[in-house]
């Protein structure tokens, strides 16, 4: 007969204790003391309005205070080398594991930089070709367009103990870089055009360029008193050597005004004062410039494949190295599976493995050269997706913002089946998300809001997805919603034409997009939709081009600067008082002197975390006492820039404040559905939803009849499509045509036209396979998009 010690169940071990990832006081940016408790090796979704605090509790709390917390088990002196992280405002956080974080942040726009180089796929096959490449031309980097050929030769002094003895020596290193292109794979070309008119002279004012005026000493003033040119005579009667020494002089010392300067000429100049930039990092009217002056196209040495002849000549199976980063990447999959080579077996796996993982997660259409800054936000993360599909990781949290962005409905199971074998592995899997879709795979749902901004960071709901749909929260009753086909389409008041469109994987496209309605263009990832749409209408004249390319901004950015708001608004504060508007901008004279106008002041800790304190002379307003007691409606300009959107378009609309400029770009902004946001508040803050949003506001303001929107509904709730598509509504009836790259159900149902592009991704796309209503394309069900659609608005 048992005892009863036997029958007693054993006591739960310890360690299966931690079964929780417990969030306690979080008060990080618009946070308001959320306590939560998130269970382990479940797959947690976290939902809201865009704005509602969903990136703040997952990424900027639970996975910064992890990486801190992993940075500081390194010494001191490794520390330093490392980004200092500061902690989370958050009372207590309990139970983190290792968090990886896979968000949305574009990939580098380095024009060196491709998806072979970002994922190591590069790298692996530089080593299969040095091995088994005919003929051997040297090591990998023979292989490597970012490695270039060197070869030095010298005297070098040995000492070995008493002896010194002097020898000659010889280095090489054979690199694969193109000499012409220097391995970008595009050469440029100026517009000399663009950068001067040559009927007058450098005193008259001859220089285009933005910025180049004539009081200028480091510009225009440096070429008028350099000594090399005679700057009272035309351009266009320039000697040979003067004009030599004009676009093409070696750099020089020379003293203008006292002051000792370079002087070089105006085409290298120019290559490093704008084309050596990130384009997309430039202010519009200079990036405007850039695309006017400078042409790139491809390099006529190296054809485009960035790579040197001899690189070019080795080959396996009578493929090069270049030839297999020009492939799609299932089919170099399939080619890489055919190599059958003992002695580079682990390499073969490993590649195989990687090229795999491309086409499981749905890039199978992509190829290694693609330049990666010309991915797509979902396609970037994606890729880096890949290092993270095979690994043998078990029990750590992994981080996604919005992993179906970028995804036509078709292939958001694919994504939904990768989250749920990561979780299936042990890990935890915390995903911010939209899409119902997505949400519907949730074993554990956190709802934040009500509302965005200032209105939002509670949880207003946890639980599991029947329980969301039942709470009554924004999210919850917008969980069903499903939109229906619009019983009248507008009809067309022309056609914008493109012939023979052949970009990327386009088959000599022929279409005709229709003017003065709502035009929809979508199809599978892959198929297309951006070479048609970004590869033939935006040269036109008269387009407005809104892409998903990022907002850039530091913390003295705000939504005030970066739409131009604050310009009318200082000049009605300068004219109020009578005062210069310089005073009232916290970059320039009315910047507080302590903290130059930041508000904070910061402490560099070394490796520790900086620390950020509020300036006690300005108490954090950035602006120095005297102005804040200039006045306009009574208010100062601190305390204008602390206005929500909605408040200040009332305050600039009417009494003694009216000012029309700051009131239309106020509106627009309303708009677009950020009446919620401050006007000073740091764009560093925004989500990328807002981020999204505020581009379109400002876009509105462009004069232009086609408007081209790519994928408009990134980062938004399902309750703000709503307003989205009442604003796509308005832009049409005042006018305008508007073109839309998109792929949710609820646009393509409210479109007056649909182009759908495919049928598959890569070369199994780049055709048009329906053009009509949106009815039509539910009535025919002849593309998968027409499917999805009808399953959609079918309920």
């Amino acid at each position: 007969m048992p005892t009863r010690e036997n029958t007693r169940s054993p006591a739960p071990h310890a360690a299966d204790s931690h079964d929780m990832i417990r969030v306690h006081g979080a008060r990080e940016n618009n946070l308001r003391d959320v306590s939560i408790e998130i269970p382990k090796r479940r797959l947690t979704v976290f939902t809201g309005v865009s704005g509602s605090g969903k990136s703040s509790l997952v990424f900027d709390t639970i996975a910064a205070e992890s990486q801190r917390l992993i940075n500081e088990t390194y010494s001191a002196f490794v520390q330093g080398f490392m980004p200092t992280l500061a902690r989370p405002e958050v009372d207590v956080l309990d139970g983190l594991t290792t968090v990886i974080s896979v968000d949305q942040q574009r990939m580098g726009a380095d024009p060196r930089s491709t998806v072979g180089t970002a994922t190591d796929a590069n790298a692996m096959l530089r080593i299969l070709f040095s091995r088994l490449g005919e003929p051997h031309i040297g090591p990998p980097s023979a292989y490597s367009f970012n490695t270039a050929s060197v070869r030095a030769s010298g005297a070098i002094t040995v000492q070995r103990g008493a002896r010194t003895k002097a020898e000659k020596a010889t280095f090489e290193r054979t690199g694969g870089m193109c000499t012409r292109c220097e391995g970008r794979g595009t050469v440029s070309d100026i517009d000399l055009t663009q950068l001067y008119d040559d009927s007058k002279s450098i005193s008259e004012g001859a220089f285009t360029i933005p910025g180049w005026k004539s009081d200028n000493v480091w510009t225009v003033g440096l070429y008028a008193q350099s000594g090399f040119l005679d700057p009272d005579k035309p351009i266009s009667r320039f000697t040979e050597k003067e004009m030599q020494a004009f676009l093409y002089g070696e750099p020089t010392k020379v003293k203008v005004n006292g002051v000792n300067l370079t002087y070089e000429g105006l085409i290298p100049k120019i290559q490093k004062s704008f084309l050596s930039k990130d384009k997309e990092a430039m202010q519009p009217h200079i990036r405007a410039f850039v695309e006017r002056a400078v042409t790139f196209t491809t390099c006529p040495e190296c054809d485009g494949t960035r790579l040197s002849e001899g690189a070019r000549s080795s080959k396996i199976n009578k493929i090069s190295i270049a030839d297999a980063c020009a492939m799609e990447i299932r089919d170099l999959a399939a080619w890489v599976r055919a190599l059958d080579e003992p002695s580079v077996a682990p390499l073969l796996t490993a590649l195989r493995q990687t090229l795999d993982s491309f086409v499981e997660i749905g890039l199978g259409y992509l190829s290694l050269n693609r330049p990666s800054g010309s991915l797509s936000g979902g396609e970037a993360q994606r890729v880096k997706m890949i290092r993270h599909l095979g690994s043998s990781l078990t029990d750590v949290t992994y981080v996604f913002d919005e992993p179906t962005v970028g995804l036509h409905p078709h292939d958001i199971q694919r994504m939904n089946d990768l989250l749920l074998r990561l979780r299936d592995k042990g890990n935890t899997v915390l995903v911010v998300e939209h899409k119902p879709e997505a949400i519907a795979i949730a074993d554990h749902v956190v709802d934040l809001g009500p509302g965005a901004g200032t209105a939002g960071g509670t949880v207003c709901f946890e639980g599991t997805i029947e329980g969301l749909r039942a709470s009554g929260t924004v999210t919850g009753r917008h969980l069903d919603d499903r939109a229906s086909l619009k019983e009248s389409v507008r009809t067309p008041k022309g056609t914008l034409e493109i012939r023979g469109a052949t970009a990327n994987n386009l088959r000599d496209v022929d279409v005709d997009i229709p003017l003065g309605v709502l035009c929809v263009v979508t199809g599978v990832a892959g198929s297309g939709k951006s070479s048609l749409i970004h590869g033939s209408i935006p040269a036109r004249e008269g387009v407005v081009s809104v892409d998903q390319s990022p907002i850039r901004g530091s913390r003295r950015s705000n939504p005030a600067t970066y739409t131009g708001l604050l310009d009318p608004i200082r000049k009605a504060f300068a004219k109020a008082n009578g005062v210069k508007p310089a005073l009232f901008s916290a970059n320039s004279e009315g910047a507080c002197p302590t903290c130059n106008g930041a508000g904070v002041i910061y402490t560099d800790l070394a490796m520790m975390a900086g620390v950020a304190t509020p300036c006690e002379d300005c108490d954090g307003k950035r602006f120095q006492a005297q102005v804040l007691e200039y006045k306009l409606g009574g208010c100062d300009i601190s305390e204008v820039l602390a206005m929500p959107v909605a408040e200040a378009e009332e305050f600039f609309g009417s009494g003694e404040a009216a000012t029309p400029a700051a009131h239309k770009i106020l509106g627009r902004l309303a708009d677009v559905g950020l009446g919620y946001l401050t006007l000073g508040q740091p764009l560093t803050t925004l989500s990328g939803g807002e981020r999204q949003r505020l581009k379109l506001a400002t876009h509105m303001a462009d004069k232009g009849g086609v408007y081209v929107l790519d994928e408009p509904t990134t980062g938004l709730h399902l309750a703000d499509v709503e307003q989205l598509l009442g604003l796509l509504d308005r832009l049409v009836e005042s006018g305008k045509s508007v073109v839309v790259i998109e792929h949710h159900q609820a646009v393509m149902a409210h479109a007056d036209w649909i182009i759908d592009l495919g049928p598959g991704a890569g070369h199994d796309g780049g055709k048009i396979v329906f053009e009509g209503t949106p009815a039509e394309l539910v009535a025919a069900r002849s593309t998968l998009t027409g499917e999805h659609l009808a399953a959609y608005v079918g309920g």
